[in-house]
């Protein structure tokens, strides 16, 4: 049995968190994508340091930020159902059942859903980004028999699970230090930016006039970086 991409509004609760599909009907493809695109992401912080001879980007996330495909909607019959019990849709009625899942605004949420994309061990969530049609063949009339629909997703990810999935260590979170025997701190401005140049400033935050004489058992504040 030929597995089918499956598009599924998905229920949020009130702090914006994933709680399962919505009710109502999900969006089945008829003809499943030859092809599709993920585009993954890095950030990196480009600020330069006061004091610093050059910038030097510094990590501030990686993830998968896009995806990308296109899909073909036919109503010409050729095209079999998605189900025994359904028939032939015309191609203006299928886009029409395509937009209610991912473009029309939901009236109690002022905004598009946020979707999940099935098919197979593969799944995003997401919310529409871009959706663009071409029509490629019609009946005498001018009524479309046939349309390639590109479609563009960001990826949707809630709160808890980005939360949960943060990198605690990061140089955009605060961290505070207790002084050690030996260190210093552009040792320590090393140590949690990757870059010693940050010791001016990280000094001034902390009210240090002078940072050569950093004592033991102190305990300075790195705030996040901007």
């Amino acid at each position: 049995m030929i597995t089918k991409l499956t598009i599924t509004p998905c229920a949020l609760d009130d702090k914006g968190n994933v709680t399962g599909p919505k009710t109502g009907e999900a969006f089945t493809v008829r003809l499943n994508p030859s092809n599709y695109t993920r585009n993954f992401e890095i950030t990196y912080n480009t600020t330069k340091a006061m004091g610093a001879p050059v910038m030097q980007p510094r990590f501030n996330g990686a993830g998968e930020k896009k995806m990308e495909f296109d899909i073909v909607m036919d109503g010409t019959g050729v095209v079999p159902p998605t189900s025994a019990n359904s028939t032939a849709i015309d191609v203006d009625t299928q886009l029409g059942d395509l937009r209610k899942v991912v473009y029309t605004l939901v009236g109690t949420e002022h905004e598009p859903n946020t979707v999940m994309l099935v098919w197979g061990s593969f799944k995003f969530v997401g919310k529409l980004s871009t959706m663009s049609v071409e029509y490629t063949l019609f009946k005498p009339t001018g009524d479309p028999l046939r349309a390639k629909v590109k479609l563009s997703f960001i990826q949707y990810v809630g709160p808890t699970e980005a939360a949960n999935t943060a990198n605690l260590s990061s140089p955009d979170l605060t961290h505070s230090v207790d002084v050690q025997a030996g260190d210093s701190l552009p040792l320590l401005c090393f140590r949690i930016y990757k870059n010693s140049a940050y010791y001016l400033e990280v000094a001034k935050f902390n009210g240090i006039t002078n940072f050569r004489d950093i004592k033991p058992g102190t305990r300075l504040n790195f705030p996040p970086l901007r």
